[in-house]
């Protein structure tokens, strides 16, 4: 399988495994393999960027969260927590996904309910990060 190089500034070691014509990839935080998705292949790298680089702790990481917006159940893709507080809300998009005002909408919408003092918007290639600071966003370069 060839998977794209992402933009991060640091290569992670990834257990990557196939079965038949499937690839699966281990995540750390929910201990079991998943199909290794595009989007899945963005989300693992912040996993490994926030434990490896940024020494989060495993537990300060929930994936795949679920909430609720306007009746509709959805789920968020990463959120870095701090004794229980959100810190960081992650939204990941395959690789080939352009980020758009419209996908960051989207993940300002979930951040309504959540009320993390940050979001990023990545499609691995490319992240979109900003700060909420006095009711509206800030946007600022990561360095990832």
């Amino acid at each position: 399988m060839e998977l794209p190089k992402l933009n991060f500034n640091e290569d992670f070691d990834f257990q990557i495994k196939r079965d038949k014509d499937k690839f699966f990839i281990y995540d750390l935080v929910r201990k079991s393999w998943f199909l290794l998705t595009p989007e899945e292949w963005v989300r693992q790298h912040w996993v490994h960027y926030f434990h490896f680089i940024k020494g989060r702790n495993l537990s300060s990481l929930i994936l795949e969260k679920k909430l609720v917006l306007n009746g509709t159940t959805k789920r968020i893709d990463l959120l870095v927590t701090e004794k229980t507080v959100e810190k960081i809300l992650v939204e990941c998009k395959a690789p080939p996904i352009k980020l758009t005002e419209k996908t960051f909408e989207q993940t300002a919408r979930y951040n309504s309910i959540l009320n993390a003092e940050e979001i990023i918007l990545s499609n691995g290639l490319q992240h979109i990060s900003a700060r909420f600071v006095n009711g509206k966003y800030e946007f600022y370069k990561g360095e990832f």
